[in-house]
């Protein structure tokens, strides 16, 4: 299946470079060059959207709060800095993985093919049910208790597929990191632990029972 790619760069020579590289490796590339267009092309229903940040008329985290609501595939920003803050921001409105320029376009073809990857095998899951009557249905992506959804943004649904799929199992937050992110080596706890803070607030609105515990000085389990 040849994948669709949307790449949006206010920068002509960026668009061009990436246009061409995600072409001859095989998939459908659109681009735009400003926020406003990016608004307009996310309707083609594209299977990942590379986004600048830096835009002169809509920032990446203003269209990626806009679209993200109509638009469930990743979203990676590209920017010439990040903060543990504009990470958080960016993560907050639905973004999926941070690229920082200048980048390797090998590293980068590496990151969007893994994103796809994970994307594809998500599809294939089926359904979890659990005690208290939480059901996590993984090819829908939507968590349930007693019927009513417990909605969750983009990377929150991904760890608890992580955990919940592993049951038991301890991850430290450089591995949940690496897992959810796509990142090698040393993992970012402050983003980690600001989405298992979320995914908890969500589930306790619902039940007051515990699933993701906090093992100290380790990391993160679900409880079964």
């Amino acid at each position: 299946m040849q994948h669709k790619i949307l790449i949006v760069d206010d920068e002509q020579g960026i668009l061009t470079l990436l246009k061409d590289y995600f072409e001859i490796n095989g998939y459908t590339v659109y681009t735009a060059a400003s926020g406003a267009e990016a608004l307009e092309k996310a309707a083609l229903n594209p299977d990942l959207i590379l986004l600048d940040i830096n835009m002169p008329d809509l920032d990446g985290v203003e269209v990626c709060a806009r679209i993200r609501n109509h638009v469930s595939c990743p979203i990676l920003f590209l920017t010439a800095k990040v903060e543990d803050t504009d990470k958080i921001n960016g993560f907050r409105v639905g973004g999926d993985d941070y690229i920082v320029k200048p980048f390797s376009i090998d590293e980068l073809g590496a990151r969007v093919a893994a994103h796809l990857r994970r994307e594809q095998r998500s599809v294939t899951r089926t359904t979890a049910k659990f005690a208290d009557e939480l059901v996590i249905e993984y090819a829908q992506r939507s968590l349930f208790y007693k019927n009513h959804p417990v909605l969750l943004a983009r990377k929150e649904f991904d760890i608890v597929e992580l955990l919940s799929m592993n049951a038991g199992q301890i991850f430290d937050k450089e591995r949940i990191y690496e897992k959810i992110w796509g990142y090698d080596g040393n993992g970012d706890s402050t983003v980690v632990a600001e989405h298992i803070r979320r995914i908890r607030a969500k589930l306790a609105q619902h039940t007051s029972r515990v699933w993701i515990e906090t093992v100290w000085g380790v990391g993160y389990k679900w409880l079964r």
